[in-house]
């Protein structure tokens, strides 16, 4: 009885390791998942283009001030803060929220989020401003998006600040007007240029972002990717990707039956430093070993991970 409890144990395990890749369960990705499904549903309601985990050069600090999410249609620039909050939130005298019973456990402190977000969108301008777009009066707005259902509080938050409650209500925008509380929340302000809006989504579709990483649970890592680790063939195959000449990388596997593979193929495209509206850029693909990993720094993280290439859908790079 005891040989076949531990062979069902060990055939667990390699079930596990095959098909269940579990090395992410150290590693927080609600929060850079959350990012991508805000943007996704504004997208959805108010049309333009969401740009997620920017990070947009601030002269005055000489850094880099990062952006959640940035919604950018024809009548408004909408710079966002996404909290992605779970338990019950008091805010201090000071403005800032303190959130008890999350899902560590704990309690946390964080500055006020509205402030945060109107000092990024005020850096953000600057940076529009630097690279030739100077926006008008009304077209740019801040939000504080909490999309988590395990939100609590008993405060009244500025309209500025969307609630759990609030996320779930909001609806479509109409051709002619945005209805109800949905105006005083994503409102329409005076309509760009066409010109002006090309050239505004040229800027931030080329800003600086946070380097992501897809799982194949389709959850997302942002951070930093540093560098392959494996076999010197493996990496040798891999020394072209470097993110001034690549901007995005996938994944393939070549398993057949169902069978974990051994090899995979990586398919990556070059960087196009060409003039906007130029397309065509050069493709390359290598076949490496499936335990080769990536090197990778998460966002708002001190530990660095390693990640199996066969945990991996794809990795985008930022200039």
């Amino acid at each position: 009885m005891w040989i076949e409890i531990i062979c069902g144990l060990v055939i667990y395990k390699l079930v596990r390791r095959f098909f269940y890749d579990d090395e992410f369960s150290d590693v927080e990705t609600s929060d850079s998942t959350a990012l991508f499904s805000v943007a996704h549903r504004l997208e959805k309601l108010y049309g333009g283009k969401a740009y997620v985990g920017l990070r947009i050069p601030d002269a005055d600090t000489a850094s880099r001030q990062d952006i959640d999410v940035v919604l950018v249609t024809k009548g408004e620039i909408v710079v966002i803060a996404v909290k992605n909050l779970s338990g019950i939130v008091t805010v201090t005298s000071d403005g800032s929220w303190v959130c008890e019973g999350g899902k560590h456990h704990t309690t946390e402190s964080f500055p006020d989020p509205l402030a945060e977000v109107k000092k990024q969108a005020s850096v953000l301008e600057s940076y529009l401003e630097q690279r030739g777009v100077t926006l008008l009066e009304g077209n740019l707005s801040c939000k504080v998006v909490i999309p988590n259902p395990s939100f609590r509080t008993i405060h009244a938050f500025p309209s500025e600040v969307i609630t759990y409650e609030d996320w779930q209500q909001l609806k479509p925008a109409s051709r002619s007007k945005i209805s109800g509380w949905v105006k005083g929340a994503f409102s329409t302000g005076k309509e760009m240029q066409e010109s002006s809006h090309q050239k505004l989504n040229f800027i931030l579709g080329t800003a600086p972002t946070w380097d992501r990483v897809e799982l194949k649970s389709s959850k997302i890592v942002l951070g930093e990717f540093l560098e392959f680790k494996g076999k010197q063939e493996d990496t040798l195959a891999l020394r072209n990707i470097k993110r001034s000449k690549v901007d995005h990388v996938s994944i393939q596997k070549t398993s057949m039956f169902g069978l974990a593979p051994s090899r995979l193929q990586v398919l990556y495209s070059y960087r196009d430093y060409r003039s906007e509206g130029s397309s065509g850029a050069e493709s390359k693909e290598v076949t490496v070993r499936s335990s080769t990993e990536v090197l990778f720094q998460p966002r708002d993280s001190t530990k660095m991970k390693k990640f199996k290439l066969s945990s991996l859908v794809s990795i985008s790079l930022s200039a």
